[in-house]
């Protein structure tokens, strides 16, 4: 059984009191070039979402966690997105949401537990995440994870201005 719980932190199911909290980072357009997101989501379409987090991995292709720190407070979210059983594969996102609260380890323990959980509870076989080429932090945080680079999409996302581009790293669990 994969704990859920670290030392610092944990994840927990999203609870409609996270309205405000999941609200708040897909509403704040810094943010929106992590997501490929492009307009605003209303209370009632989150509250919805909130509503229908429950339903299970196998049938929704995804699974949003909370991050807690040892106060309860929520710190970010953190994502299994493309869950492939067939091929034994997933996407994972991280975020976050302070910046006060990034680069101390808290990211780190998150993904371990994440990662943990997709290979011995959900029996995958490999994670991947898509990051772009000049977030050096969270390219640092998955590679200190042991996902390793295997592509790079050359100017795979426009911000309005330019392109940027994206690599592909993956984890095989071993």
């Amino acid at each position: 059984m994969v704990n859920l719980i670290g030392k610092h932190i944990y994840l927990r199911a999203l609870e409609p009191e996270d309205l405000d909290f999941v609200h708040s980072i897909e509403n704040d357009t810094k943010l929106w070039h992590l997501s490929d997101t492009q307009t605003p989501y209303s209370r009632f379409l989150i509250k919805q979402y909130l509503q229908n987090a429950q339903q299970d991995i196998f049938e929704a292709k995804q699974l949003r966690l909370a991050i807690c720190n040892s106060s309860d407070n929520t710190i970010g979210l953190i994502d299994v997105f493309d869950f492939d059983i067939k091929n034994k594969r997933a996407g994972i996102g991280i975020l976050i949401q302070n910046v006060k609260n990034r680069n101390k380890g808290l990211g780190k323990e998150a993904l371990n537990l994440l990662v943990d959980y997709c290979f011995q509870t959900l029996h995958l076989h490999q994670v991947y995440a898509n990051i772009s080429e000049a977030n050096s932090a969270s390219l640092k945080l998955f590679e200190n994870n042991g996902f390793i680079k295997i592509g790079l999409k050359k100017d795979w996302s426009f911000d309005g201005k330019m392109f940027t581009s994206e690599y592909l790293l993956q984890r095989i669990n071993n």
